[in-house]
């Protein structure tokens, strides 16, 4: 299935960026710890992936709790609070519960006692899902006010036996603040449009062989690597190119690719197929391994904290999950 790209009505609205943030637990796990526990080595796992640590959350630290620090780290860059915001949208696959959703505790934690918070599921592509659903929002005049969040305890579902899958996948979570603009003159700023796509048809290339309705147990992931790579390195660079040509730019207008830090070598490789050089593409797969859904907003607030993302900056985010999902969002920053 393929949604339809979804360029600005015109309703004068759009969604600013106002802030971001993230958050990490405070455990690094190097390769090294790893090759103590599988077959694996600091080479093996670098050569193969580029990740040379990843964090993993601590006993009694959840989804709920990183999405929190992100979410109010993001609302202060924004000059905003809790009571601000009309709409939370979190992306995860690891949740806190089966129910009720993990953002409804995040509400509570960041005093918002209005409107509407709930979770999204399509894995390592659900944040670029949630900025659509948000973006929506804004633009129909639904919400004012949107935190947008990745969090994941991929740690959780890992099979830690596993060499192929354990190696990379780690935890975190960032947030992006939106807020609604009129704007009357000028190039459009804030999401300019959203990509989503989706093919069932491969939905066991990743998978967690657990569920609510099935074995009632969380279960641990199984990954396809090599089908996965091949799939993601066509999709990612397809739902680029597709967000370019809707908004009338190539490839050579874009200041920032924030691709999903699935591994070095995809996200390399996404650079390559855009024709775009390294130094375009914003990279942080090496310290914080795959984190699912909060890869893209743990990219976007390092480079923005680091001065690499400006305003006024064209900023591009594909992504690709399990299901397969997959899908872009295009920003001016």
């Amino acid at each position: 299935m393929n949604a339809v790209v979804h360029p600005h009505a015109t309703t004068g609205w759009s969604a600013r960026v106002a802030g971001c943030g993230s958050a990490l637990p405070e455990r690094r796990m190097t390769n090294h710890e790893l090759a103590k526990m599988v077959d694996t080595s600091d080479e093996w796992i670098t050569q193969r992936t580029g990740i040379k640590e990843r964090r993993i959350a601590a006993e009694g630290e959840n989804t709920s709790d990183l999405a929190i620090r992100a979410a109010s780290s993001a609302l202060k860059q924004a000059g905003l609070s809790g009571a601000d915001v009309d709409v939370i949208v979190l992306a995860t696959c690891t949740p806190d519960r089966t129910m009720p959703a993990t953002a409804v505790r995040v509400q509570a934690e960041l005093g918002m006692q209005g409107g509407m918070a709930f979770d999204v599921q399509a894995v390592c592509s659900g944040f670029v899902l949630a900025l659509a659903i948000a973006d929506n929002m804004i633009r129909l005049g639904q919400a004012r006010t949107a935190v947008v969040i990745g969090a994941e305890t991929m740690s959780r579902v890992i099979d830690w036996s596993d060499r192929n899958s354990c190696v990379l996948f780690g935890d975190g979570a960032g947030a992006l603040v939106l807020r609604a603009e009129r704007q009357t003159e000028g190039p459009r700023k804030g999401i300019l449009s959203t990509h989503l796509h989706s093919d069932g048809r491969h939905q066991d290339k990743i998978y967690t062989d657990g569920g609510t309705s099935s074995t009632q147990t969380a279960g641990k992931m199984h990954l396809a690597g090599r089908e996965v790579f091949l799939h993601a390195v066509v999709n990612l660079a397809a739902a680029s190119e597709e967000a370019l040509a809707a908004n009338g730019f190539t490839p050579h207008d874009v200041d920032w690719v924030v691709p999903h830090q699935a591994n070095q070598r995809i996200v390399q490789t996404v650079g390559e197929k855009l024709h775009l050089p390294m130094q375009k593409v914003v990279s942080t797969v090496d310290h914080h391994g795959n984190t699912s859904a909060a890869s893209i907003p743990l990219a976007l607030a390092e480079a923005v904290a680091d001065g690499r993302i400006k305003e006024n900056d064209l900023v591009l985010t594909p992504a690709m999950g399990s299901g397969f999902t997959w899908g872009a969002a295009l920003i001016r920053w």
